[in-house]
């Protein structure tokens, strides 16, 4: 009779321990999540670029660098008198570029090069004033009757380079799945900030291939992606039944979207009076052959090709409205990323569990 008890006490103490096991892994489960939580919430605030910049400056003023107040724009007078070039950096078809000095600080000075192209120059300037954002690269100054433009200098250069920037011994920890995919969400939400800017929705038309679309983006020093050259920046307005069409020549290459293309075939000649229009859906069908390049072919990027296929697949329909807009590829892009950094953090606990 007395020994029932502590055979009760024996069957029912194995039966305890793994629910005691359980409990603890599931805490500690929560606790990480929180923390990822918080991590990711800190992440996108300081790399994920927010909607609002706290540090932007009122309209027609700046400030950058360690300087805490805003500066109006600079004046054609003050560009004359306080900037000085230091040596030319690079020439489009419509402006050349200029390395420049102002108070000590490296600048960029653009100049307006072909007289018959100031009507883009100067669409190109009226963008720049009206999109400035975390997106976009700081205007500082600009004289109208010069046709001069004055901008940050980010010394890493645009897109192009970004292969290059990252075998250089001091930014070879940047060089991951992690942080190449945080470049493509930058420049996914440039281009969703154009589709739904303060001017309406934007299309960026400079973008016939890869190397004419790395070239108009801007890598930070603290790797972020910033938009720089907005000459070729149409609005669309379906209201009002206004589409766009980038520029006046035949586009060819799988690069550029279906509806860019020629649609009567090699036996008709092309002419722009019968080019049918489009709209913002060009862009995304881009998105997919961008960011394969910024993922590069780091360890740990053909699986987040692999968590990208579906919404690449949807960008690449033939049909501009199947297409996602941009918010839903940013979205899906965020939910890679978390999902990712989640299952780095605590691999196996699936199968824990």
């Amino acid at each position: 009779m007395e020994k029932k008890p502590h055979f009760v006490r024996r069957e029912f103490l194995p039966r305890e321990v793994p629910s005691i096991s359980l409990a603890l892994l599931l805490a500690a489960v929560l606790l990480l999540n929180a923390l990822l939580y918080l991590y990711l919430n800190k992440f996108y605030n300081s790399l994920g670029r927010v909607e609002t910049d706290p540090g932007l400056c009122p309209f027609g003023h700046f400030k950058f660098g360690a300087v805490k107040n805003c500066s109006p724009w600079l004046s054609c007078e003050a560009i004359n008198r306080e900037v000085r070039k230091l040596k030319c950096v690079g020439e489009g078809a419509v402006k050349k570029v200029f390395l420049s000095e102002w108070k000590e600080k490296k600048v960029v000075l653009s100049q307006l090069t072909n007289s018959e192209l100031k009507e883009d120059f100067l669409h190109g300037l009226k963008m720049l004033k009206a999109l400035q954002s975390k997106y976009v690269v700081r205007l500082l100054g600009y004289c109208e009757q010069q046709f001069t433009i004055l901008t940050e200098y980010h010394p890493l250069g645009s897109l192009r380079g970004l292969n290059e920037t990252l075998h250089i011994p001091k930014y070879k920890g940047m060089n991951t799945w992690h942080r190449r995919l945080m470049l493509a969400i930058d420049y996914v939400s440039v281009i969703r900030y154009l589709h739904s800017s303060p001017l309406g929705t934007l299309v960026m038309c400079d973008s016939n291939d890869l190397d004419k679309v790395l070239s108009q983006y801007l890598l930070t020093s603290d790797f972020h992606v910033l938009v720089n050259d907005l000459d070729a920046l149409p609005l669309v307005n379906r209201s009002a039944g206004r589409l766009v069409k980038c520029g006046h020549r035949e586009l060819r290459g799988e690069f550029v979207a279906p509806e860019q293309r020629w649609p009567y075939g090699e036996d008709v000649p092309f002419e722009d009076d019968l080019m049918p229009p489009y709209d913002e859906k060009t862009d995304i069908w881009k998105i997919p052959d961008v960011s394969n390049f910024f993922l590069g072919h780091v360890e740990g990027s053909d699986i987040v090709r692999l968590h990208l296929f579906e919404i690449h697949a949807a960008c690449k329909k033939k049909d501009p409205a199947e297409r996602p807009s941009a918010q839903e590829v940013l979205d899906t892009y965020r939910k890679v990323l978390t999902l990712l950094i989640r299952e780095a953090a605590m691999p196996g606990t699936r199968e824990m569990l």
